[in-house]
């Protein structure tokens, strides 16, 4: 009888199975947000890593050309001390042994210089970098690095993942519930019978439940017993990566301070002293040479546990601080 048959349908699931679905979306959308705050902190932590590592390369670097100045001078001393009879000649071989490594120390730190100007330029996109304003703070704020760690990117993943889990199981029990659809339908038909123009309405059974729509509830609420164990296993991670991480800034801010309040000072001053014993002649060469290496030492050592002190602060803040920071 029908010779063509135009029909528009529509399916309406039940409430429930809507509001799960929109729950479920919302999870989605939050999943990709915190992957995309996760890849920016990365970029972020990258550059500022980066930054650190080339402003005190150029800082050490700076500072050994001071101490080589001051060192090149002294063998044409020696000489003219062998030539007074002052100092024995193979005295003055040791100023220029401790110039050569000091030499060597200078080409470390240059290659250093080129190597975080290239990690830099990786992470900015700036072909050739350079450092510019302040240090970063070195003092943190234990307590609010603390209370950002529940606006952390990963807690965040895990709180949608949960969510999400949470959906899929309200979906599963929605499950339960019966469909509804309707249909409006022409159709053309033989001349000799007419056309003729039918509604309808339809619902699903949601028979057998047993085997059907509870072994999905369980598995989906299995499901969400791990999401919930994950987002737990995820702060508990991220708290004690934090601790250990503040940890390990205080020791370093210690041996900082003790190498810049006590052992630079104490290697200035027995560096002075040498200095004027030797020029009166109570002191040899040797002695004024290796004070004026272990002041070197001095001054690296400062800059090297304050560029972990530095690049402590940037780490945590950029790891464990909140987006807006």
């Amino acid at each position: 009888m029908t010779m063509g048959r135009v029909s528009l349908q529509q399916e309406l699931p039940n409430l429930a199975k809507r509001h799960a679905a929109q729950a479920q979306a919302r999870a989605v959308i939050a999943t990709a947000e915190a992957s995309q705050a996760t890849k920016l902190r990365e970029v972020r932590l990258g550059a500022g890593q980066a930054w650190i590592d080339l402003a005190y390369a150029e800082r050490r670097l700076a500072a050994l050309d001071t101490v080589l100045l001051s060192l090149r001078s002294l063998p044409s001393a020696a000489r003219a001390a062998v030539t007074a009879g002052s100092v024995r000649p193979g005295q003055t071989l040791t100023t220029d042994q401790e110039i050569a490594a000091l030499d060597d120390r200078r080409d470390e730190l240059m290659a250093a210089v080129v190597r975080a100007r290239a990690m830099l330029t990786r992470w900015t996109g700036v072909s050739a970098p350079e450092t510019a304003g302040d240090m970063p703070a070195i003092d943190l704020a234990p307590a609010r690095l603390r209370d950002a760690l529940s606006r952390h990117s990963d807690m965040i993943s895990a709180e949608a993942g949960l969510r999400r889990a949470q959906a899929d199981v309200d979906a599963a029990r929605a499950e339960k519930r019966p469909d509804w659809g309707v249909e409006l339908a022409y159709q053309r038909r033989d001349p000799r019978y007419g056309d003729m123009v039918s509604a309808g309405v339809s619902i699903s059974l949601p028979l057998f439940a047993r085997s059907r729509q509870n072994p999905r509830i369980e598995a989906r609420q299995f499901a969400q017993a791990q999401a919930e164990a994950a987002r737990e296993e995820t702060w508990r991670t991220l708290a004690a990566d934090l601790e250990a991480a503040l940890a390990d800034h205080q020791m370093h801010h210690s041996q900082w301070r003790r190498a810049r309040e006590v052992l630079l000072p104490l290697a200035r001053k027995r560096a002075e002293l040498e200095i004027a014993s030797y020029s009166a002649g109570r002191a040899s060469l040797a002695d004024a040479i290796e004070a004026k290496t272990a002041l070197a030492d001095a001054e690296l050592t400062v800059l090297d546990r304050e560029a972990l002190v530095a690049a402590d602060s940037v780490r945590l803040t950029i790891t464990f601080g909140s987006a807006d920071r």
